[in-house]
């Protein structure tokens, strides 16, 4: 029997609101016991925290790798080495890979493969579409019998109501969840950033922050229509904020998730076309980023993502209309994350419940807590202990970091998965 001790932590539990010491034991991959307090295990290997911070592992449910079909850019490894360093120990696959996620054998390749890597946990979204076109459905059914955790055609839009409403209506028969972007295809098609006063000065096209709530609106009519557990994938703007809000108010169950890029930088960040700055969603004005840390804040969005999308330099370093969107962000997360703490006051509970309980309950796994019974998966860490990004150090093999020189306060000491050291700083 392993048994491993983690004592004199101070222990940080969103599901149960508990910030305080404590201490830890694992036995055999799992939490066997859980002290609130002064913890003396006895004779079993120890490790002393010294009053740092140890919370459940993160999970991040909306990251995109290269593999398989683009390697170059991302593999199952280096991103599952790039989560540990970034004590994230659940990462979801997005399916737009070559071929697409969109049957079971796909879903399967990439859980079996992650598993083998025996890194951090490893699971897939399943595409709601074949091939991601919009128009025929997948097979959710048994994609979700080999483990998806839940269905998306990711950065694309379902903008053919009548699939989304077919899409909606099949996964309702076994609870599976849908997530979508919201953007207006039409009204979103072929910009590159906010309609705006920067945007016009740099000559930039420019989609409207209205066309977020637009698509929304609609989503979430289909939901209220056919009664799909329903994720708002990467939320952006303080009007879809208003309808989400709604949504809730009537007692649809709909959940939402905001990317730490969206919490961190607005649409000056772009500066002079600054193309790691190059999202999508793109960066929204101050206000828009000021009401979503506030929806954090009050619980009204669910889950904070990396939303973690690798893009070499030769797609990175070219005119920011012609740039791949998307930043790599598995390994800054916590760090970033931190930022909210330490400028705008967020206690650490409400910011890691986004991070561990939340993406843990939406999605049905067992863990994002501490308490007997629970996988070990478990992140150690300093909140307050300075470093500074240097993005050609990432473990990712994309360097792509709208974080490089950034000064953050938050260091990963030790990441624990099934009680395997995975990463020690």
């Amino acid at each position: 029997m392993s048994r491993l001790a983690i004592v004199n932590a101070r222990l940080l539990d969103p599901a149960t609101d508990y910030d305080g010491p404590g201490g830890v034991l694992i036995e055999d991959g799992r939490i066997a016991e859980v002290v609130r307090g002064a913890a003396n295990f006895g004779e079993v290997e120890t490790i002393d925290a010294q009053g740092l911070c140890l919370s459940p592992g993160l999970i991040d449910i909306r990251i995109k790798t290269g593999e398989p079909g683009a390697e170059p850019k991302e593999t199952l490894k280096s991103a599952s080495l790039s989560a540990a360093a970034g004590g994230v120990t659940t990462i979801v696959v997005q399916p737009d890979t070559d071929p697409a996620v969109d049957d079971p054998a796909m879903v399967d390749f990439i859980q079996r493969r992650g598993a083998a890597l025996n890194l951090v946990n490893v699971f897939a979204a399943g595409a709601a579409t074949k091939a991601r076109d919009g128009v025929r459905m997948a097979e959710i059914g048994l994609m979700n019998e080999a483990g998806a955790l839940y269905f998306t055609d990711g950065d694309r839009v379902i903008a053919n109501s009548r699939t989304l409403q077919r899409v909606m209506s099949y996964a309702g028969a076994f609870n599976a969840l849908i997530a979508c972007r919201p953007a207006d295809p039409w009204l979103s098609e072929g910009t590159v950033a906010t309609s705006g006063e920067l945007a016009t000065r740099l000559g930039l096209s420019g989609a409207p922050a209205i066309a977020e709530r637009i698509q929304l609106e609609r989503d979430l009519a289909l939901v209220e229509q056919t009664g799909a557990r329903f994720l708002v994938d990467q939320i952006s703007t303080e009007g879809a904020l208003d309808t989400l809000a709604r949504a809730r108010g009537k007692g649809l169950e709909v959940a939402a998730s905001v990317s730490i890029n969206h919490l961190c930088f607005n649409e000056l960040d772009i500066g002079e076309y600054r193309t790691f700055y190059r999202l999508d969603p793109p960066l929204r004005a101050e206000s828009d980023r000021q009401a979503l840390i506030e929806a954090v804040r009050d619980g009204l969005i669910d889950v904070i993502t990396s939303a973690h999308a690798p893009a070499p330099a030769e797609d990175k370093r070219r005119p920011f209309s012609e740039a791949a969107p998307g930043a790599v962000g598995l390994e800054t997360l916590l760090a970033a994350t931190l930022t909210l703490h330490h400028e705008d006051g967020l206690d650490l509970l409400t910011l890691l419940r986004p991070l561990t309980q939340g993406p843990a309950a939406l999605l049905g796994l067992d863990s994002g807590v501490i308490e007997a019974g629970a996988p070990a998966d478990l992140v150690l860490f300093d909140p307050d202990a300075p470093v500074v990004i240097d993005a050609a150090k990432l473990k990712s093999k994309s360097k792509n970091s709208p974080f490089d020189g950034r000064r953050l306060q938050g260091r990963v000491l030790r990441t624990i998965v099934a009680g395997r050291t995975v990463f020690a700083a």
